[in-house]
């Protein structure tokens, strides 16, 4: 009874080990991001008119982009703004096309307050999730990846993702699920793999 119970504790302690390797806890992403959401959106006006700010045009033109690829508006905008981000830091376009992929996946390029981080509620939203403390467009945990303000900005958001995307070595050589999931390290990593043609349409009619 005794070697029977130490063998049920070993096998235990084993399981919980083998637990941890492949669901190691994630650690919290360093405030390394220079990013200056204003800066950016004072020196974008179409960028700025995405995220819902009243700017004059010339007569029948908008400065809005018009839905592509069966998006909403609204996500339609959002991921412009996430393209002009990666546009501006300089990154290739295979780096857009990640980023669509796992905001697609991730809440379909809604940015989605919480109801578990109230101060989320009280900023620009367009609808709500539940997952731990997860918000915004890619569902970056708070306690981890920044402030609340700067993880509902979908400019400031899509920066803090292609920062870390951008110390994953060898990510332009991987396939788009392997590269979103080094970034989101998700519970469902195969996952983004069925957003990867719509994301590169997505890129490619907000690219033209």
């Amino acid at each position: 009874m005794v070697l029977l119970a130490a063998v049920s504790l070993v096998a235990s302690l084993i399981s919980v080990g083998v637990s941890w390797a492949i669901f190691p806890a994630e650690p919290a992403v360093s405030d390394d991001t220079s990013f200056d959401a204003a800066k950016f959106y004072e020196a974008n006006a179409r960028a700025n008119a995405a995220r819902g700010v009243e700017l004059a045009s010339a007569p029948g033109a908008s400065l809005v982009p018009k839905p592509v690829a069966g998006l909403t508006q609204a996500a339609t905008n959002n991921a412009f703004i996430v393209i002009e981000v990666g546009r501006q830091m300089g990154l290739p376009e295979r780096a857009y096309v990640v980023a669509i992929a796992t905001a697609l996946q991730e809440t379909y390029l809604k940015n989605l307050a919480n109801p578990k981080v109230p101060a989320s509620l009280k900023l620009p939203h367009e609808g709500t999730g539940t997952n731990y403390d997860s918000v915004g467009i890619f569902q970056q945990r708070v306690s981890i990846w920044g402030t609340v303000e700067q993880l509902m900005d979908p400019a400031f958001a899509s920066a803090k993702f292609y920062t870390k995307l951008m110390k994953v070595p060898g990510w332009q050589s991987m396939s788009i699920t392997g590269a979103a999931q080094a970034v989101q390290r998700s519970a469902f990593a195969s996952a983004y793999a069925k957003h990867a043609g719509t994301a590169q349409k997505i890129v490619d009619q907000l690219t033209q």
